[in-house]
């Protein structure tokens, strides 16, 4: 079955507010021309506000007006006692994060605005991560993190994770990989704090109750300069998911779910914050992925307020303090003074359909652009023939994706039917593959249940594929292929080759259609 959006979402035009999923909804979407699809005619109907209370998640700081998570963290960067949606405020940055393929643009900006000789407002709260076009023979990508090397010794930047050894990963300890995940595992991100990156899927810092987005490059390079940014105050979507999570589903398929049914410009600046039972239950690295599609749907940030969770995945990683904040109970949901708050349901009752989302949308596929926000059923794709599976980025290449992708293998005992690339995100997560046992697996790693499967052996970690680069990274579609993959975009030649289709999946589905060599639901080897 699959969905329309008056199906799962009903409200006013002039209200925007809280988000919650209805008992026949399903998690996990893809659409594509040949998939069977059949529309819903269950209509999800506007309700009062929730009868029963929901505690506020803590007081936070006290203030005439009520404010959000975002709201509070922005107002106490700007040195405010109280900011509002709309209103504009120089904030204060805590962390700035450059990638390889970004700083010898932000690095010109900055010795063009302040002087060939000028320096940075703070050396130690810049964060300089290669990781896009590293392990390639493309002569220029090389050039970017040359140019970022020499930019960080004239800054005495504390923090660059180089590479020089492309031959061996392992060879270079300040090497990590994919940004997001190495800011999260290195300590960089802290509740309460502000951190911009020029990447758009910075995003993913929000799961530790942060303001975490990506900004261009002459943004950057002002923060450079001076430490703070010029931001409007996004209005915040509240989405309230309570329940407990089917363990055939990923925080993967709920975030795709809720692009498809808000759309790729659904919560255009807007703060998505998300909160509910089933949310406390998520781990870091689940979290991760809820925020750092967000921008998917438009969004400007998203969050996941600190908890138990969060305090322990940082024990070990940081010792810089930090104070977290906190939605208030009457903070606002929403553009206007009003806002629609929708009762929670118990997210057992999801129909157990696992979706997807994919590159085709309504037409023809050489003429409808490919968009995240198309869905349809998984299991109603069954005959979309695929040519290559891939697990990576920093969305699906985290230890936990690697770990629920060989569940699905172990459970198959079958090898796969299409090459499958595996890309660990950074070094700890290459090295979680190969040391971590699989539960329930008799001690097997799963670097070796993805060798008794006929996997490719895990890559060098990067971003690779994710974003296409240089036609000899690793994973690359240098033809028109079809492709399952972990990561975030399927855009017209997101992975490469411009006529290649890329469909968005958790780790379960991406590992199960590796299996078959078509679009599989996982519960066909998960029951």
């Amino acid at each position: 079955m699959a969905f329309s959006s008056s199906s799962f979402i009903s409200y006013k035009k002039e209200h925007l507010g809280y988000f919650v999923f209805p008992s026949s909804f399903p998690c996990s979407f893809i659409t594509n021309m040949k998939c069977k699809k059949t529309i819903s005619k269950n209509i999800v109907s506007l309700v009062s506000p929730v009868k029963n209370k929901r505690n506020p998640s803590a007081t936070g700081s006290v203030c005439k007006t009520p404010m959000t998570t975002t709201e509070k963290i922005l107002a106490r960067a700007s040195e405010k006692p109280e900011v509002k949606p709309g209103e504009n405020a120089w904030v204060n940055v805590d962390v700035l994060m450059i990638n390889d393929i970004t700083c010898p643009g932000v690095s010109g900006i900055f010795k063009r605005e302040f002087g060939s000789t000028a320096k940075v407002w703070d050396p130690e709260k810049i964060i300089v991560i290669p990781d896009h076009y590293i392990f390639t023979n493309d002569e220029r990508a090389h050039r970017n993190v040359d140019t970022a090397r020499e930019f960080c010794m004239e800054q005495d930047i504390k923090y660059f994770y180089d590479i020089q050894d492309r031959s061996n990963f392992r060879a270079n300890s300040d090497y990590k990989g994919v940004c997001h995940v190495a800011l999260a595992q290195e300590g960089h991100c802290r509740p309460g704090e502000v951190l911009l990156g020029t990447d758009s899927h910075t995003t993913s810092a929000g799961a530790f109750g942060q303001f975490a987005t990506g900004v261009g490059n002459t943004d950057a390079a002002f923060i450079l300069g001076t430490g703070k940014i010029l931001l409007k105050v996004p209005p915040t979507m509240r989405f309230v998911i309570d329940g407990e999570m089917p363990n055939y589903l990923l925080a993967k398929d709920l975030i795709l779910n809720i692009i498809g049914e808000i759309s790729m410009s659904g919560a255009t600046y807007k703060t998505m914050e998300f909160v509910g039972t089933t949310i406390e239950t998520l781990t870091m690295e689940e979290r991760m992925t809820l925020c750092n599609m967000v921008v998917e749907a438009g969004g400007k940030n998203g969050i996941v307020a600190a908890d138990r969770t969060t305090y322990k995945y940082l024990e070990d990683k940081t010792s810089t303090p930090y104070e977290p904040v906190f939605s208030d109970e009457k903070a606002r949901f929403g553009i206007n003074e009003g806002y629609i708050e929708k009762s929670p349901i118990n997210i057992k009752s999801f129909g157990g359909d696992l979706m997807f989302r994919s590159l085709n949308g309504l037409g023809h596929l050489s003429s409808v652009p490919h968009s995240p926000d198309n869905r349809a059923l998984a299991r109603e794709c069954n005959n979309v023939k695929i040519d290559r599976v891939y697990i990576g980025s920093c969305t699906g290449g985290k230890t936990g994706d690697f770990m629920a992708a060989a569940k699905v293998s172990l459970a198959a005992g079958k090898t796969v039917k299409v090459p499958t690339f595996l890309v660990p995100a950074t070094q700890k997560v290459w090295m979680d593959i190969y040391t971590l046992e699989v539960p329930g697996s008799g001690g097997k790693t799963c670097s070796k249940i993805f060798e008794d499967a006929g996997c490719d052996p895990p890559a060098s970690p990067s971003c690779a594929a994710c974003m296409g680069g240089p036609k000899d990274t690793y994973g690359r579609i240098n033809e028109p292929k079809v492709c399952v993959s972990t990561t975030n975009r399927n855009f017209p030649g997101r992975m490469g080759h411009k006529e290649g289709q890329v469909y968005l999946a958790s780790p379960y589905t991406a590992a199960a259609s590796a299996l078959t060599g078509f679009v599989t639901d996982p519960r066909n080897f998960l029951q």
